[in-house]
């Protein structure tokens, strides 16, 4: 059974009708069937019931919400049905004593992966960018390991991302150099690109998440928070340079997505227009869903599942001590 995604973009109202989701606007009445459906997204001032949220409820369905800037609000979870009280405990004893140990391995994975999406640009004529693939072979997990707390670790990814981003001048068109990253709000067209697109991953991971027994509030790189759900900030990282900046790359180099015609000239060209996020959504879910042989499964799997996988990979530590691996691109698992 395939796991559906339906995005709204229009204002409207959602309600219940015969078992059914009924999207109402001035064009008429839509039906979004429950069967297949996993996430709603809703980029528009929707109006819905509290009927609708107990359907909601039973049938699974995460609902995220986004303001008219591409800001993420927040999400409709329903009630948590997979619990384990073993493994809230155990979770939270791991983070007490070895937050550090999953911290690291998250933020070489990101290096990791990074380095597996850059080499390909490295291959094809672009050794201006060698230095800073040295750097993430030769000095990158020496830096990592010689860390004793997060706040230096944190350090550590902070510059994993500073370097990244000054090799886009490389990469990508000049329409979409990078002075320096802006998240809220965006200032530029890239900065837009990557604020959405890692707002889609992070609300993507909550998703995956709510189907593990792992709790979303206690996190290891990120500070658990009280406000959003810090753990689904962790897992994404990972996945940042292989879903996010693949599609980012590949949409602005391949011109799908232009400054001219898919952003919004009255905001200083800082926010996509309705036409750019749809192609930027198709691309994500594209990529998001393209499946890739995983070398210790031995079958076909999707990024998608892969997320999911690593959350398992967290409950193994968690309740076995087995080490924490996130996904490797160039390893495939």
């Amino acid at each position: 059974m395939k796991e559906e995604t339906r995005y709204i973009f229009s204002t409207g109202n959602m309600f219940q009708k015969d078992l059914s989701i009924c999207f109402k606007n001035d064009k008429g009445n839509f039906y979004i069937p429950i069967k297949n459906t996993k996430e709603i997204y809703c980029f528009n001032e929707i109006s819905l019931t509290t009927k609708l949220l107990a359907l909601f409820s039973k049938a699974g369905i995460v609902v995220h919400f986004f303001g008219y800037y591409e800001n993420y609000l927040g999400t409709y979870y329903p009630k948590d049905y997979l619990q384990s009280g073993r493994l809230v405990v155990n979770q939270a004893l791991t983070y007490k004593n070895n937050r550090l140990t999953i911290a690291k391995a998250i933020v070489k994975g990101i290096g990791a992966n990074i380095r597996a999406i850059l080499y390909h640009y490295y291959r094809h004529g672009k050794v201006e960018i060698k230095p800073y693939l040295d750097w993430l072979k030769n000095d990158l997990l020496r830096l990592v390991d010689l860390t004793n707390d997060i706040k230096q670790l944190l350090s550590v990814e902070g510059e994993i991302w500073t370097r990244f981003y000054g090799v886009f001048k490389y990469i990508l068109p000049e329409d979409f150099i990078m002075n320096k990253r802006v998240k809220r709000p965006p200032d530029n067209p890239i900065n837009a690109l990557i604020s959405f697109g890692n707002t889609l991953l992070y609300t993507k991971t909550i998703t995956q998440l709510y189907n593990t027994h792992l709790n979303q509030t206690i996190s290891f790189l990120h500070e658990p928070s009280e406000r959003r759900f810090s753990l689904s900030l962790d897992l994404s990282e990972v996945f940042k340079p292989v879903i996010v900046y693949k599609t980012i790359f590949d949409c602005v180099n391949n011109k799908k997505i232009t400054v001219a015609k898919h952003f919004d000239k009255k905001l200083n060209y800082a926010l996509l227009n309705e036409t750019g996020k749809k192609i930027f959504i198709d691309e994500f879910e594209n990529r998001l869903n393209k499946t890739f042989e995983h070398s210790r499964l031995k079958r076909r799997i999707t990024y998608k599942q892969a997320i999911r996988l690593d959350a398992y990979k967290l409950i193994k530590f968690i309740m076995e001590g087995k080490e924490f691996v996130p996904f490797n691109l160039e390893a495939k698992e």
